[in-house]
């Protein structure tokens, strides 16, 4: 039977393996802790201390670490939750771990249980909202029966790490028991979190805060999000030698640099003009003007929406209308550029930037634009 003294100290130093993120289970830090203190081989697993006291230590060690950031970051992380959950109320999502019970420490996921028979659902509401997501299937045996874990991870545009587990719908309502201590799992619907950020917070005004969360989003970092896989985008040798759309692309931004460094809605347009190769190929345009929809302004969506129709009326195969329309767009001879860009950036063996130092240029030009 473990002493008093003897149960603080691996409770201490079990929140401190939990805190330095050196161990994320609780049953493995207790073990640990008591290995490293010598006295595992005396105590039976339920002589360590809880997982209570554990998250207790945790939160003394984050409030002496961390200060009054721990409460702002906890604050934070559950309006994103709220958020990621009002996002995903078709299925019935319930916050669980440390988001809720306030015992959060640096790099601590918003951990979310939803509940669907269709897996490729979540999906399509997260690919909608352009969130890079991972699929994991977990294969667990205990008591001799093997089950199937489905989690989803990914980051929001503040660097909230979230992890859904998906069960089937008719799970909702199922009383989980946490596998170490037997005890239920607590856990959060929608009205009880907008209750409990209420109760801790008189004054919020919760769909002021949500909001707020959308306008925080980086346009930036979703460029990259949209560029990125265009380095696995293969194109024809006959129309593009010089190999991959990302290749070509930040070779048509390095033109642009050259003939209007100093405007940003252009340079944008030359990055971005095939994003949607990325994403549908029989038809990048649509595809691409879609995906950056109200990411850019109206000249630079003008510019990457026409940037095909530019090399139909250089081709001559353009219809009349059409291109009357076009040639009396204000923007009509800045898309006569891009086409002549587009054309010139296919060339074998030229150096180009990073997508980083493409994205930071343009950042730092509208920053001094401001």
């Amino acid at each position: 039977m473990a002493d008093e003294r003897t149960r603080r100290h691996i409770a201490l130093l079990a929140a401190r393996l939990m805190y330095d993120r050196t161990e994320s289970e609780y049953f493995t830090a207790k073990r640990k802790a008591a290995r490293q203190l010598g006295v595992e081989y005396r105590f039976r697993p339920k002589d360590l201390p809880s997982n209570a006291e554990i998250r207790e230590q945790i939160r003394v060690l984050a409030s002496f670490y961390e200060g009054d950031k721990r409460d702002d970051d906890l604050l934070r992380m559950r309006l994103a939750a709220l958020r990621m959950m009002r996002l995903l109320e078709p299925f019935r999502p319930r916050l669980i771990g440390s988001v809720l019970t306030g015992h959060v420490r640096r790099g601590s996921d918003i951990d979310l249980h939803v509940f669907t028979d269709h897996l490729s659902a979540v999906v399509t509401v997260l690919e909608d909202e352009r969130y890079e997501h991972a699929v994991q299937h977990k294969r667990i045996r205990k008591h001799g029966e093997e089950r199937m874990f489905t989690h989803i991870h990914f980051a929001d545009d503040e660097g909230h790490g979230f992890e859904l587990t998906v069960y089937g719908s008719d799970k909702v309502n199922y009383p989980f028991k946490s596998s170490i201590t037997g005890k239920l799992i607590e856990r959060a619907t929608i009205p009880e979190i907008e209750r409990l950020l209420r109760d801790e917070n008189p004054s919020i005004d919760l769909d002021a805060e949500i909001a707020s969360l959308e306008h925080d989003v980086d346009r930036f970092a979703i460029y990259r999000t949209l560029l990125e896989p265009l380095a696995e985008v293969k194109q024809s040798a006959t129309y593009h030698p010089e190999g991959d759309a990302l290749y070509h692309s930040l070779q048509v931004f390095e033109l642009a640099r050259e003939r209007a460094g100093y405007d940003e809605e252009f340079l944008l347009a030359a990055l971005l003009h095939d994003v949607g190769k990325g994403i549908d190929p029989s038809d990048h345009v649509a595809a691409g003007v879609e995906a950056l929809a109200d990411l850019v302004t109206d000249r630079t969506r003008f510019l990457i929406e026409h940037h095909m129709d530019a090399h139909a009326i250089h081709d001559g195969t353009l219809g009349h209308r059409a291109r009357q329309r076009l040639m009396e767009s204000p923007d009509f001879d800045d898309l006569m550029l891009l086409r002549e860009l587009d054309v010139a950036g296919r060339r074998r063996g030229v150096v180009v930037c990073t997508i980083d130092e493409a994205l930071d240029y343009i950042r730092e030009l509208e920053s001094s634009n401001a």
